[in-house]
C-alpha cells in the first residue's frame, strides 16, 4: 500500500513537472500538428531569431506548408533561438552540409559572400518599399546570390525583422547627441567601418551580453530595430529611440546547394515555391509589425524621435566612403546599377 502512495505521488511530481515545462518552453505554441518521424527527407533550418518575430516565424509557416504539400515525404525541421549554435558556427555546418540551411542575419551574410553585404550598405535600402523592389527585380536578385551559389550556397530568398535606428538610454535628436552616447553594434566589418566614419562611441558585444550592458551603463545606445528592441524587452531600459532607417534588419536564407541537387526535382520545386511565397507574406508583415510594436512601445511610454533631414543628410554623406569602399568588393557596376533602379 505504501510502495503504491509513494508511486503516485511520483507520478503526480513527473506530471506537474512536465506542465511547468510545457509551460516555459518557449516554442511550445509552434510545436508541428503532425508527426515528422515518417519523411523520407529532412531539412534542417537554423536561425538564431526568436519565433515571435515574423520573419523568425516564417520557418514554421514554411515546415507546415511544405509538410503538407509534399504529403509528409519532406520534413523542414526548424530550429530558432539558436538552438543549432551561433551563426558563426552554424556557417561552417552550412558550408559542409552537417545543417542544411541558415537563415543568415544580414550583419553575418557577407561572410559567405562580399556581396551579400550590399542589404548593410547604409542608406542604400532605407525603406521597406526599396527592399521589396529589390527583391522583385529577379535579375539583380539573382546577381546578389551569385557569389555565394559558386560556394556551393543557394540564396533563396530574405524576410526581415526591421529597420535599423538608436534605442538609447537618453533622446537622441541629432549627430552631437549620439556622439555622447556608447553604442552595441553588431560584429561585421562594415557596421565597424560606419560608426568609425560617423565619429561615434561603439563597442562589439554578443547579444546575451546586452542587457546586462544597459543596466549598468557599460553602453548608453543599442544599434537595432523597433520590433527586437520590444520583443527582447530592451526598451525597459532604453526608453528613447531615434528612427534613422539606415539599413533593413534580414535574415537571408541560405541553403546547402549540393543537399538541394540530392532532393527528387518535384520535391526541390516544391520546397523553392513555399519559401518565396511565405517569405514574400513575412516581409508585408514585418512592416506591419513594426509600426504594431512601435505602437505598443510608445503606449507603454517609450519616446520615439525622427531624426531631422538635415542630420541625416551629414550621416549619409559621412557614409559615402564607406558605400564605396564597400563597393569594391561587392562590385562598382552592379552596386551602381541597384542604387540606379532604386532611385528611379
Amino acid at each position: 500500500m505504501l510502495k503504491r502512495f509513494f508511486l503516485c505521488l511520483m507520478l503526480s511530481f513527473c506530471l506537474s513537472g512536465g506542465l511547468v515545462l510545457a509551460a516555459t518552453d518557449p516554442l511550445a505554441a509552434w510545436k508541428p500538428a503532425f508527426d515528422p518521424s515518417g519523411a523520407e527527407y529532412t531539412y534542417l533550418v537554423s536561425n538564431v531569431g526568436h519565433p515571435a518575430i515574423e520573419g523568425v516565424t516564417v520557418g514554421f509557416n514554411i515546415r507546415d506548408r511544405v509538410w503538407k504539400e509534399t504529403g509528409g515525404r519532406l520534413y523542414v525541421d526548424y530550429r530558432p533561438l539558436s538552438q543549432l549554435g551561433g551563426e558563426k558556427d552554424v556557417l561552417a555546418k552550412l558550408k559542409l552540409g552537417a545543417i542544411h540551411c541558415m537563415m543568415s542575419s544580414s550583419v553575418m551574410a557577407p561572410n559567405v559572400d562580399p556581396r551579400l553585404g550590399l542589404v548593410n550598405l547604409p542608406f542604400l535600402f532605407d525603406s521597406f518599399d526599396k527592399l521589396n523592389r529589390f527583391r522583385d527585380n529577379e535579375a539583380l536578385f539573382a546577381e546578389y546570390g551569385a557569389g555565394a551559389e559558386k560556394q556551393g550556397i543557394k540564396v533563396v530568398d530574405f524576410t526581415g525583422y526591421g529597420s535599423y535606428g538608436w534605442a538609447t538610454n537618453s533622446p537622441v535628436t541629432s549627430l552631437e547627441d549620439a556622439k555622447k552616447m556608447t553604442f552595441r553594434i553588431a560584429q561585421a566589418p562594415v557596421n565597424i567601418d560606419l560608426y568609425r566614419a560617423w565619429g561615434l562611441q561603439f563597442t562589439v558585444m554578443p547579444w546575451p551580453d546586452v542587457p546586462q550592458a544597459l543596466q549598468t551603463g557599460v553602453i548608453t545606445g543599442l544599434d537595432h530595430t523597433p520590433i527586437v528592441c520590444s520583443i527582447s524587452k530592451k526598451f525597459t531600459v532604453a526608453k528613447n529611440f531615434t528612427s534613422i532607417d539606415y539599413a533593413q534588419g534580414l535574415y537571408i536564407h541560405l541553403m546547402n546547394k549540393r543537399w538541394f541537387e540530392k532532393l527528387p526535382q518535384d520535391l526541390q520545386q516544391i520546397l523553392i515555391r513555399v519559401i518565396r511565397e511565405e517569405s514574400a507574406k513575412a516581409r508585408a508583415m514585418t512592416e506591419k509589425q513594426q509600426q504594431d510594436e512601435i505602437a505598443t512601445s510608445r503606449a507603454a511610454g517609450v519616446n520615439f524621435v525622427e531624426l531631422p533631414e538635415a542630420e541625416i543628410a551629414k550621416l549619409t554623406d559621412m557614409a559615402e566612403p564607406i558605400v564605396q569602399k564597400w563597393g569594391e568588393k561587392i562590385g562598382q557596376d552592379y552596386l551602381k546599377r541597384v542604387r540606379e533602379y532604386l532611385a528611379e
